[in-house]
């Protein structure tokens, strides 16, 4: 069976809903309890995030913050490009991506949890960055138009996918020919069992 997809017997719903759940916690209360990192000090600290942009942006946004790497490190975001966060959540990579393309661009960000939406909403207009649009939507059918994006972020969101080829086939598709994409996320390097793969907490995590 491929790891690229969840066991066949998985309940995708199910999933979704241990998904949301988490990163309506992880909204709420980001000095929680959870299996992973957050927040700007561990973003600088362990993916090389810049602590002055960290800084500059709302701490709204960045405690919420629970990225596994640095998709920004990958190659420089130019003005005026419009870019796609795939998985935006509170908003840190979105924000910081639109202060890089500048009022002539556009940054887009797609989320499916109403506190992480909220939370990414108010930290573009705290920080008056009117070209952020924030959509909500699933990574297995983003809500963007066919070849629109120069450049697609994402930032250990994909891992979360019970169907990797479709959500990958779903950035393909809004990517304009020649754009880009600079993804941060988790892999293993052997093939998890059916038990582990099957469990919607571990998945959520």
């Amino acid at each position: 069976m491929s790891s690229l997809s969840c066991p066949v017997d998985l309940d995708t719903k199910k999933l979704r809903s241990a998904v949301l759940e988490m990163y309506a916690r992880v909204a709420r209360e980001p000095e929680g309890e959870f299996h992973f990192h957050r927040g700007p000090q561990y973003a600088a600290r362990a993916l090389g995030y810049d602590p002055a942009e960290l800084a500059a942006l709302p701490q709204s946004c960045t405690r919420s913050f629970a990225g596994v790497g640095n998709p920004h490190a990958i190659a420089p975001l130019r003005p005026g490009e419009t870019v796609l966060d795939v998985g935006s959540g509170s908003g840190t990579d979105l924000l910081l991506a639109a202060r890089r393309v500048g009022p002539r661009g556009r940054a887009i960000g797609v989320d499916m949890t109403d506190e992480m939406i909220a939370t990414c909403r108010e930290g573009a207009r705290t920080a008056g960055l009117a070209h952020v649009e924030v959509r909500k939507g699933d990574l297995h059918d983003l809500p963007v138009e066919d070849a629109s994006v120069d450049v697609v972020i994402s930032n250990g969101v994909l891992n979360l996918a019970h169907d990797k080829p479709r959500a990958f086939g779903e950035i393909v598709r809004v990517l304009r020919p020649g754009g880009r994409l600079q993804l941060a996320d988790i892999v293993v390097k052997s093939t998890l069992s059916d038990g582990i793969r099957g469990n919607y907490e571990l998945w959520a995590a």
